[in-house]
């Protein structure tokens, strides 16, 4: 599943597809393509696209259907009335360049190359950097509507819907009693692709035949690959309240099976009013990304990023900090929160073993809490640092909705994505994780784990992909009661709190000092510019920024753990194995594996490519937020009144130091 771009040859069932060349002059439906126009694609294809012609020729089998991609920009600087064409009238235009790659091919050889002559060559247009590109100009998929049909769209979605691959009759040859000449007849889209044939010959020589009987010529039929995937608008490009629109889009040939899954005319009935639904004949498909989507880090953000940190070369924890600071800015304080999304976020390095096993390097995030104590916040800010994202509540999502569901469109069964198959290479947020049923939340232990969700619905049985960050937020049941376990309290079973990398608890205790510098915060909040400047990020990070900063940290930094954090973490799981009465669903192998990618996210963060004691001991102070008894450290406290230290790096001195004697103590008494 991904997001892709297609180039429609039009929206809505259209004209009559025949088409028939007479006289050098192209006819589809109503419109007429002037030969001059003929002669000068076949040129522009010479002249700029020799090097595919030499490729396409290299190829030993002449039966494939082969693409030539053609940049519309180009096209509009060079030929600009054809490029015009073009775009208004694709259903035409879209089958004389075809035809003109046929003719261009044999000049080619003509030239003295060495190939084999292809049946079977579609041009592919290419917006990129082109006026098809721009989103004032064209409508996003939900604003498809009449006036846009027929023309030469270019629309961006997720692949929510694969179909199977079908064979298709696109043509067949027919013969006119009256005056012998032989024309082909195409499908119909708005016919569920049946032929019909034209109500009068189309032949239009000197004299124009008229006549109404034909006969199918033997051995004419021309079959195609054909394929219908359903693609679905972006939910992060939507206002609040907006439902995400999707619709059908049909591949043919070479397009087949590019992507697989993020209308037409009804059938005919008697008395019964037609329905009408838009569709999609797609002309080119681009992958916009293979796994995670692209964002624009420029050298001169790389540049300020490296300055930052050379500022905070003698204090690294203050700069930590300082970034940490533009999470969720409108919520005071709660530094281990912040700092715990910003790992999860990041992630670790994902790891292969000499067998094949891989071992995930995405985080998972659970926040357990009283109601206001701003679960939700973080759930939403983390979504727009994602570059893709979705976000659901357990309320209203089921085992289907989560993973993926089967469902029968026109008599074949198909599958569609849910939310966690969706979110592949991204982030999945759940809110209100508790309202889940049991059985729901049992369906996404494999899909948090393994990162792969089994499927064998209706006869359909496959392995998708989820490599998602899953961050949930739930209400603890009833009063929170320290006493009790995190499954007693929350009502999630052992297995599913160990797949969880932190589990943070946000209890809202009464304490009036803290009471009070939150209340003054929030109102000043409330009275203070809310703009910030790109530019000093020692003071301020944007959002922007930041989501720059992540993305650029986890596609150029692969850290790898020194001997001395090996020690520190072996150290702590011993231990925690030892004292593992309380939690026993939180002390599995599990918590190894996390501590190793959170050591590895934090040195991400910290701009490193090692990780070093201090990200092993940060780590470690994560995990010991995450249970409920601290093994190693006891002045935790609550993770809702934590805050920021004013010398983060001499705080750390000290921690480090109870840690190292705890952990020494503990390797002396082994």
């Amino acid at each position: 599943m991904g997001n892709i771009e297609t180039w429609s040859a039009g929206c809505f069932p259209s004209e009559r597809c025949e088409s028939v060349q007479s006289r050098g002059a192209w006819l589809t439906g109503n419109y007429i393509a002037h030969p001059d126009d003929f002669q000068l694609i076949v040129s522009f294809l010479e002249r700029n696209h020799s090097d595919q012609f030499q490729s396409i020729l290299s190829s030993p089998d002449s039966d494939l259907h082969f693409p030539l991609f053609v940049d519309f920009a180009e096209l509009f600087e060079e030929e600009l009335r054809v490029a015009c064409l073009l775009l208004f009238q694709p259903n035409t235009y879209l089958r004389v360049f075809d035809a003109a790659a046929i003719s261009a091919q044999q000049t080619v050889l003509a030239d003295g190359k060495k190939g084999v002559e292809k049946k079977s060559i579609h041009v592919r247009i290419n917006t990129c950097g082109s006026p098809l590109e721009f989103p004032e100009t064209f409508p996003s998929i939900g604003r498809v509507r009449v006036q846009h049909h027929g023309i030469l769209l270019t629309l961006k979605g997720i692949v929510i819907r694969s179909g199977a691959i079908k064979m298709h009759e696109g043509e067949r040859t027919y013969m006119c009693h009256k005056c012998k000449n032989s024309f082909p007849v195409h499908p119909l889209v708005e016919a569920r692709n049946s032929i019909s044939l034209p109500s009068i010959c189309p032949i239009q020589n000197s004299k124009p035949c008229s006549g109404t009987k034909f006969q199918y010529v033997e051995n004419t039929i021309v079959c195609h690959d054909y394929q219908e995937i359903k693609i679905q608008e972006s939910t992060q490009v939507l206002g609040v309240g907006a439902i995400p629109r999707s619709i059908l889009v049909i591949l043919k040939d070479d397009l087949v099976d590019v992507v697989k899954a993020g209308a037409k005319w009804a059938p005919e009935l008697k008395d019964v009013r037609c329905d009408l639904d838009p569709v999609l004949i797609a002309n080119n498909v681009r992958r916009v990304n293979e796994l995670k989507s692209v964002i624009d880090v420029s050298d001169d953000f790389v540049m300020k990023f490296k300055q930052f940190w050379a500022h905070f070369k003698d204090s690294p924890l203050k700069g930590r900090n300082a970034i940490l600071r533009g999470i969720c800015p409108q919520v005071f304080g709660l530094f281990t929160v912040k700092l715990a999304v910003a790992l999860t976020l990041i992630g670790g390095v994902q790891h292969v073993d000499a067998s094949g096993t891989r071992i995930r390097g995405e985080s998972h995030l659970l926040l357990v809490g009283d109601p206001g104590t701003g679960k939700s916040q973080f759930l939403k800010f983390a979504a727009k640092l994602s570059n893709r994202s979705v976000i659901t509540t357990g309320l209203g999502s089921t085992s289907a909705g989560l993973t993926v569901t089967a469902v029968k469109d026109g008599g074949e069964w198909m599958l569609e994505a849910g939310a966690l198959v969706l979110a592949d290479g991204g982030l999945c947020c759940i809110d209100e994780f508790d309202s889940m049923r049991e059985h729901d939340r049992a369906t996404i232990h494999e899909a948090m784990e393994q990162q792969t969700i089994s499927v064998a619905k209706a006869g359909l049985v496959t392995t998708l992909s989820t490599r998602t960050t899953v961050f949930g937020a739930t209400n603890p049941k009833g009063q929170y009661d320290p006493d009790q376990p995190l499954s007693v309290n929350t009502t999630l079973s052992g297995p599913l709190l160990s797949r969880f990398d932190i589990v943070l608890v946000l209890l809202d205790t009464k304490n009036p000092d803290w009471d009070a510098v939150v209340s003054s915060h929030i109102l000043s909040e409330a009275e203070s510019d809310s703009t910030t400047n790109d530019e000093d990020l020692i003071n301020s990070w944007p959002l922007a920024t930041l989501k720059r900063y992540i993305h650029y940290v986890k596609e150029h930094f692969r850290p790898v753990l020194t001997r001395e954090a090996e020690i520190v973490i072996s150290s702590y799981y011993q231990l925690q194995r030892k004292s593992a009465t309380h939690n026993a669903a939180r002390t599995t192998v599990r918590m190894l594996e996390s501590l190793i990618r959170l050591a590895q996210a934090h040195a991400r963060l910290m701009f490193r490519n090692e990780v070093t004691r201090l990200d092993a001991i940060t780590a470690i102070l994560c995990i010991e937020s995450s249970m409920t008894t601290s093994a190693i450290v006891d002045c935790i406290g609550n993770a809702l009144h934590s805050n920021f230290a004013d010398n983060p790096d001499q705080e750390y001195a000290k921690q480090e130091i109870l840690i190292r004697q705890k952990l020494n103590r503990v390797e002396s008494e082994g």
